[in-house]
């Protein structure tokens, strides 16, 4: 294997997996730590949630890569993730738990009987989108609020951003997070919140516990989102580049490896979508069948960092909660972007993807479910009402005059 491996790398392998990590950890990585300080979980229990999705990843990615000699980059669910800023807090720790464990068994057992493709036939993907959407909503305009707060550093890391958007897209993210900690450096306004000098970068087990609420809240949102939001793209991407291997494998795989992982807080391992087509491109290798090696690349930095990614989340943890808020919403303002037009571009089912996007941004909780899941019942349902009628319009329009 590892003369295998020295035949096939090539600078321009280890180069491509330094910059998907870097676009892959700066705006995630900070929306874990935002739903972390939601939820109000502890700095252990958000270190080990750190290192699980990390060593997961890679882990998972290096397997998948050698395996198919094809650059599999295995990731956290940023949908995921951001899907727990709203539906996390309020649930207890174990109950989560159980809920990542119970969604990962849903993601494998869809992997291993081969259902993927069917499934993904079968659910409009223009709701799944509207839901991650609505879920976003809240999260990208609360940005606006912290500008009201905080006019002095959001408006130059917003400004940076956008800027960027056009002259260094894969950069402007990171760029505008570097500038965020330069001025708050500059203002001194580092602080040490209460917790940070104990956390640690190792795993801490927690019993998984069973709740029907967590279950319809959070364990099925987060398989659904996982399947069209993560694993539909990720294939997209990895078969667009010629790699054709069979989406039971990475599915199955990866749904293992979220089991494996839930108990120490992670809340699933997927495919990547955006960083995987970094390393899928010309850019990594020449030659596409020596473009595996940038996957395993990934997947050992991935697990480099996560065996410091407590120290990691500590540091961040000292910065205020504007800049922290700032780089999760510009994080996640492509991802509603690309959702809201996803959900929409489809026209068969654009107005039950709004009254989806509508629910889920509410908000709201009605008998202790949450706005994702009514969201998907109100989207779902009135799919069914709109469908029936549509023959007989279909009809009325090739009918004759007369």
């Amino acid at each position: 294997m590892l003369k295998t491996l020295w035949r096939d790398a090539a600078p321009s392998s280890l180069l491509a997996a330094v910059l998907a990590l870097l676009v892959g950890y700066s705006g995630p990585f900070l929306i874990i730590v935002h739903a972390a300080q939601s939820a109000g979980l502890s700095a252990a229990q958000l270190g080990s949630w750190v290192w699980a999705v990390s060593l997961g990843s890679g882990i998972a990615g290096i397997w998948l890569s050698w395996r198919w000699k094809a650059p599999v980059i295995a990731a956290w669910s940023t949908p995921g993730a951001a899907l727990l800023l709203a539906s996390l807090p309020g649930v207890p720790y174990p109950q989560a738990v159980g809920a990542f464990l119970a969604a990962a068994a849903m993601v494998t057992a869809v992997g291993a009987s081969g259902m993927f493709d069917r499934l993904m036939r079968v659910f409009p993907p223009a709701l799944a989108a509207a839901m991650l959407a609505g879920i976003l909503f809240h999260f990208v305009s609360e940005v606006v609020g912290e500008a009201a707060r905080d006019l002095w550093l959001v408006l130059p890391m917003c400004a940076l951003f956008f800027i960027g958007r056009r002259g260094f897209p894969r950069f402007s993210l990171l760029a505008a997070i570097a500038l965020g900690v330069a001025l708050t450096l500059w203002a001194g306004q580092v602080g040490r919140p209460a917790g940070a000098l104990a956390l640690g970068g190792g795993p801490l087990f927690t019993m998984p516990q069973w709740s029907w609420s967590a279950m319809v809240n959070l364990a099925l949102p987060l398989a659904l989102l996982a399947l069209t939001s993560q694993f539909l793209p990720g294939m997209a991407v990895l078969r667009a580049s010629g790699y054709d291997l069979p989406a039971r494998s990475p599915v199955t795989a990866l749904g293992l490896m979220s089991m494996l992982t839930a108990p120490f807080g992670s809340h699933g391992v997927t495919l990547a979508a955006i960083i995987a087509a970094i390393c899928t491109g010309a850019e990594a290798h020449a030659d596409r069948r020596r473009r595996y090696v940038a996957g395993i690349f990934c997947g050992l930095l991935y697990i480099a960092l996560g065996l410091v990614g407590g120290a990691l989340a500590a540091l961040v943890l000292l910065l205020p909660k504007a800049l922290v808020v700032t780089a999760a919403g510009l994080a996640l303002f492509g991802t509603l972007a690309s959702s809201l037009g996803a959900a929409l571009a489809d026209g068969e089912h654009r107005e039950a993807a709004l009254l989806t996007f509508v629910v889920a941004a509410s908000g709201v909780t009605i008998a202790g479910l949450g706005a994702p899941l009514w969201a998907l019942l109100a989207g779902g349902a009135l799919c069914r009402l709109l469908r029936p009628g549509k023959p007989a319009q279909k009809a009325a329009k090739t009918a004759p005059a007369g």
